[in-house]
């Protein structure tokens, strides 16, 4: 475990923590006016190993080779040329801070960090830190890497989970929760939908998806598995050549077939790593999935509004509701599709390149 203290006067500015993977989620702006969750979990932090915040360049700005070694493969609006490395966590785990309040970038209803870091030291004054609470974007920290310094603390290593003891005790993510609003004149409110942690994952799977077609259909397993990605993967691919197969895999699932050429599988929610195969499917393409998205979709969970054997009895009435489910179709999260499709080398393919300048289409056509 850690701590992060600034790296100007030492002081303390966070509880101490332990690393895990950045979320799939980290970045996602979800629909307009949303209320989202706190991003991490309390106790935890994660490192965004890419640069962020200003300065900014225009992509024309910008040469293709340079792009290239930085890992990014089409057209972008914008890199930003800001130290890579930032921290984020909880809210409620950071110590020792204020609000600048001329830094307060956002008030659309909340904060974001448009002005850069709007939180400093309390002990120095220094800019260390900014925080997100704006609507339709995940509440988080995020500390400035060259502000902050992190010290382990003593006698407090944890080693990660191996698959096995994840299977045990991980949690799946549900595919479906209320999203709320802001309150208005007329009140907040909330409806059930498809949870913006499975967009968000689905968009990154997906780009991943059509980079192992290699321009050929795909065919996934039926189930929720079919909800979130045939519709699209339908849509976007050339129908008549031979289909490749992806299936699930992963600790606990059998061992994949010899025709299986996609492999959906766990990352883990501490290292981040993927989860690799054994034999002749370790030349498969392996598709990440987040370990609770990918947990429901191996082990779904059943919603149960009735007993699970027998029925009611006589002149019982129900007085539950039925079990809520989204109003829509599935679509995966744009932002974090076109933010994953640009940074694999596939995407220079005129084919998978012509699916992403004509991305809005295909928001227009609900697919995303």
């Amino acid at each position: 475990m850690f701590v992060f203290v600034c790296a100007g006067c030492g002081a303390r500015l966070t509880t101490p923590l332990s690393q895990v993977a950045l979320p799939d989620h980290a970045h996602q702006k979800y629909g307009n006016g949303i209320r989202l969750p706190v991003l991490m979990e309390s106790g935890t932090f994660a490192v965004d190993p890419e640069p962020s915040g200003p300065p900014w360049r225009a992509w024309e700005e910008i040469d293709p080779d340079e792009a290239a070694a930085r890992g990014i493969y089409a057209s972008v609006h914008a890199l930003s040329d800001g130290e890579p490395g930032a921290i984020v966590i909880a809210p409620g785990d950071a110590r020792g801070t204020v609000l600048i309040p001329e830094k307060g970038g956002g008030y659309c209803c909340g904060l974001d960090w448009a002005d850069g870091p709007n939180m400093a030291c309390e002990a120095c004054g220094q800019p260390v830190a900014s925080r997100i609470d704006d609507c339709s974007l995940w509440q988080a920290v995020w500390l400035a890497p060259d502000a902050v310094r992190r010290l382990p603390v003593d006698g407090a290593d944890v080693a990660p989970l191996s698959w096995g003891e994840l299977m045990t005790e991980g949690k799946g993510t549900p595919p479906y929760e209320p999203i709320a609003t802001w309150g208005s004149r007329l009140g907040s409110h909330h409806w059930w939908s498809w949870s913006p942690q499975w967009e968000a994952a689905a968009g990154r799977a997906l780009a991943h998806l059509l980079a192992a077609s290699e321009g050929r259909p795909v065919t996934v397993p039926d189930g929720l598995i079919t909800e979130v990605f045939q519709r699209a993967l339908d849509a976007l691919l050339p129908a008549g050549p031979p289909a490749r197969r992806a299936v699930l895999a992963g600790p606990g699932q059998p061992v994949p077939d010899t025709d299986a050429h996609i492999l959906l599988v766990p990352t883990h929610p501490q290292t981040g790593k993927t989860w690799t195969p054994s034999g002749p499917a370790a030349s498969a393409y392996r598709v990440p999935l987040p370990f609770g998205v990918w947990l429901w979709l191996a082990s779904p969970e059943q919603y149960l509004p009735v007993p699970a054997s027998g029925g009611l009895p006589d002149g019982v009435l129900r007085d539950d509701p039925p079990a809520p489910l989204p109003h829509h179709l599935f679509r995966a999260d744009p932002g974090t599709f076109r933010d994953t499709l640009v940074r694999l080398p596939a995407v220079r393919s005129p084919w998978l390149r012509d699916i992403l300048d004509n991305l809005t289409q295909h928001m227009h056509a609900h697919l995303f």
